[in-house]
């Protein structure tokens, strides 16, 4: 399989972006995922994929550009499906539409689908291999709000708490397995808070 370059990558969002604003937004977020990921690698590297990380990290985030539809706005939960159709629909392997697909939260299941009566297609949307847990664990730790913020591992797991012992059970795993990243820096150099 093929991993597209940065370059290409930074094509895909420019294509998808519907605007200036939401590109700068979601671009950037996916980047600061990606420095993330990176800097859990760097720990051990945990036997991964670096590049296939990196490139899940960069793509995870362009459902987001089609939550404004023809139909209306759609509802942001659904911004990974829509993202995994975007990357079908550009020709990019399931490998790689997976990322968009199952980072949410610390994963969905099934039940919390049903559940919740979210507006997904009833099924897990869980990580499935290494790459896909290093990106949603990433994920966790900065929010594309107005303004971005960078969130600690204690208010990450404080969130999904609220979700039950399911999310929070696997957000303490993927803690466990990838430790806590140092976000001081990053912080400092996008003069994102630290919350």
């Amino acid at each position: 399989m093929r991993i597209p370059t940065d370059d290409e990558i930074d094509a895909l969002h420019e294509r998808h972006a519907p605007t200036p604003e939401a590109l700068e937004k979601v671009r950037s977020h996916c980047r600061i995922v990606c420095a993330i990921a990176e800097r859990l690698l760097d720990r051990s590297g945990h036997g991964l994929d670096r590049a296939l990380v990196r490139a899940g990290a960069l793509l995870h985030d362009v459902g987001v550009y089609r939550l404004a539809g023809p139909d209306g706005a759609e509802p942001y939960i659904r911004h990974g499906v829509l993202g995994h159709g975007l990357l079908a629909e550009e020709g990019l392997p399931d490998i790689l539409c997976r990322f968009c697909s199952h980072h949410t939260g610390a994963g969905l299941t099934r039940a919390d689908v049903r559940r919740q009566r979210l507006p997904l297609p009833e099924a897990d949307y869980l990580a499935e291999t290494g790459e896909e847990a290093a990106v949603m664990y990433a994920d966790a730790f900065h929010s594309k709000t107005d303004p971005p913020v960078f969130v600690s591992a204690d208010t990450a797991a404080a969130a999904l708490a609220r979700f039950g012992p399911g999310p929070a059970g696997r957000f303490a795993a993927l803690r466990e397995r990838f430790g806590d990243p140092d976000l001081a820096p990053l912080a400092a150099v996008h003069g994102h808070a630290l919350v």
